[in-house]
């Protein structure tokens, strides 16, 4: 039986020397990898007490609803700044080179509501990490915070280390 991880397609060099980007659009493109992928996020759920599922733009968004629609819960965008056409409220955070804005509409996570983040990769935890912040902003509760795949190298997981992280896939390096 094939894990994720077989269907995950490794470029060696990309986008610079010494880095293994780790492609999910070969997951993506195969209906078996597809729903491997989202049953086995699903399972990571099991037992978790969430009113929504929120997911990362973009490739969270794949995950997140499919996971939503399988648990008959709400799904919550998060998005790029400037691409809600509703009220927003927004975090701010660092990346390697500058920073990025997200944002989620004022009214889609109420107060006490518990919330499962989804998105399909952790690297360093900067975007999650503001995602929570957002959630929490909102009085929502983040129960617990799901990946396809995991960055080992990169640490992200220590910076979210307050929350509850599982990914399907961990690899090593960066």
């Amino acid at each position: 039986m094939k894990k994720v991880e077989d269907y995950v397609r490794t470029i060696p060099d990309f986008p610079e020397p010494g880095i293994m980007f780790r492609d999910i659009t070969t997951v993506l493109q195969d209906a078996d990898g597809l729903q491997l992928a989202i049953d086995e996020m699903t399972k990571l759920l099991e037992g978790v007490d969430c009113d929504v599922i929120a997911g990362a733009e973009s490739r969270g968004f794949i995950f997140g609803t499919a996971i939503a629609y399988n648990m008959h819960k709400p799904f919550v965008l998060v998005r790029k700044a400037g691409k809600l056409p509703g009220e927003t409220v927004s975090k701010t955070y660092d990346l390697e080179y500058g920073t990025a804005t997200i944002e989620m509409h004022k009214d889609s996570i109420k107060p006490g509501q518990k919330v499962v983040l989804v998105d399909d990769l952790i690297a360093t935890g900067g975007t999650i990490e503001a995602a929570a912040q957002l959630v929490e902003e909102l009085g929502g509760e983040v129960v617990k915070i799901v990946f396809l795949m995991e960055l080992e190298g990169l640490n992200g997981r220590d910076r979210l280390s307050k929350y509850d992280v599982e990914s399907v896939v961990k690899y090593p390096g960066k």
